[in-house]
């Protein structure tokens, strides 16, 4: 059967661009699904067209502005282009302390250090290896921080254990 038939995307150098091209004319049809919007803005990222992936997730949180999920990746794309102070409001809108998200916690922590404010972002960090004690992610985002501040000795056995973590990228 071919692609077209089955809805999926042979793999090869064009694939990004189909798969953004596919989630496109779903946000097209369903631009007010914030999921489809997500998607949409994912695969934009992953073609490095960042401002572009802003501005979906803008029209669909300006459309959805209680939805968590959509908050926390608006809040993620405008730290992508250096949106640093807008981010942190965003992130902060979209974490519920009820239903903490390790995700989210890790990306104000990154908001954080970008605005040069270590301890802050170590704090966050914290919070989210509290929920995902072992997530490379956040390892590394902490070991990372800890070298900004100076703390050598702290940051180095967070980066090995990153590191060495099976899901490491």
């Amino acid at each position: 059967r071919s692609a077209e038939m089955t809805g999926s995307i042979p793999d090869g150098p064009d694939a990004p661009r189909m798969k953004a091209e596919a989630a496109r004319a779903r946000y097209d049809s369903k631009p007010n699904d914030p999921a489809v919007a997500i998607a949409y803005a994912s695969s934009l990222r992953g073609l490095d067209q960042k401002p572009q992936a802003l501005a979906v997730l803008q029209q669909a949180t300006i459309r959805n502005p209680n939805n968590h999920e959509l908050l926390a990746a608006y809040g993620k794309a405008l730290a992508d282009v250096g949106r640093y102070t807008e981010a942190a409001g965003v992130l902060g809108r979209a974490h519920l302390p009820e239903r903490p998200d390790w995700r989210i916690l890790s990306a104000q922590g990154t908001v954080a250090d970008q605005m040069g404010d270590h301890a802050l972002a170590q704090r966050y960090y914290d919070a989210a290896l509290k929920i995902a004690p072992t997530e490379p992610e956040t390892l590394s985002n902490l070991g990372l921080s800890y070298a900004l501040s100076k703390r050598l000795g702290d940051a180095e056995p967070l980066l090995r254990q990153a590191a060495d973590h099976p899901k490491a990228d």
